[in-house]
């Protein structure tokens, strides 16, 4: 990267919308600020689960704010996130292993896509409010990416490796390690040390503290 820039990695998962706020927001400031931005997929399911945290929507009024806040967000960042009270079971019932892992392969093999393959996740899954747990589905949404059929093809039959898995793990446990409770965790490494901003509106304070 050109001198002195800072590492900043986004570990997400397409599960999470606030994930692809922060996300899009991050690809716009990486021509604006002196930035290399890292996509690092990880897995949230692991993430709750190790740090005993749940879905905001658990709390009945943490979820009817939500909807507000998101629908305010999606609109100040033009980002077409569709949020509506049931998307809450959605996501409750929707598994996203396969699709991080399926990212994962895609990230090791033709890390290129990584960036329009997520965006892509988030728009079937937040935007069309369709599936993208079944093979036919996540392969469709590489297409949109413009990933070719056989490497496509290549990433879904890796995602049962344990390489991939192995992988998938070891992000989520480094999140783990910076601090993070949940998505977005986004890690700056500035002055010698990670500094951990969790969400998608401490973006401000990001910059401020990397000198931007």
């Amino acid at each position: 990267g050109r001198m002195g820039r800072t590492l900043v990695e986004l570990y997400y998962d397409v599960i999470s919308p606030y994930s692809w706020l922060a996300f899009e927001v991050l690809c716009r400031y990486r021509h604006i600020w002196n930035i290399d931005l890292r996509f690092r997929p990880a897995f949230l399911g692991g993430i709750m689960q190790q740090t005993g945290n749940k879905p905001p929507a658990m709390l009945p009024k943490r979820g009817e704010y939500m909807l507000k806040d998101m629908k305010r967000m999606a609109k100040y960042y033009q980002v077409p996130v569709h949020m509506s009270a049931d998307d809450f079971q959605r996501i409750i019932g929707t598994n996203s292993l396969t699709a991080m892992r399926f990212i994962t392969a895609m990230d090791m093999t033709n890390p290129q896509y990584l960036e329009p393959l997520s965006r892509e996740f988030w728009m079937r899954f937040w935007s069309q409010h369709e599936d993208i747990t079944q093979p036919e589905n996540i392969l469709a949404v590489a297409r949109q990416a413009g990933v070719s059929a056989e490497l496509s093809q290549k990433a879904l039959e890796m995602i049962s490796s344990s390489a991939v898995k192995d992988r998938l793990k070891e992000t989520t446990a480094e999140a783990l390690k910076h601090g993070a409770f949940g998505m977005p965790a986004v890690v700056a490494h500035y002055d010698g040390k990670p500094h951990l901003f969790f969400g998608s509106d401490r973006l401000e304070l990001l910059g401020s503290i990397i000198g931007e």
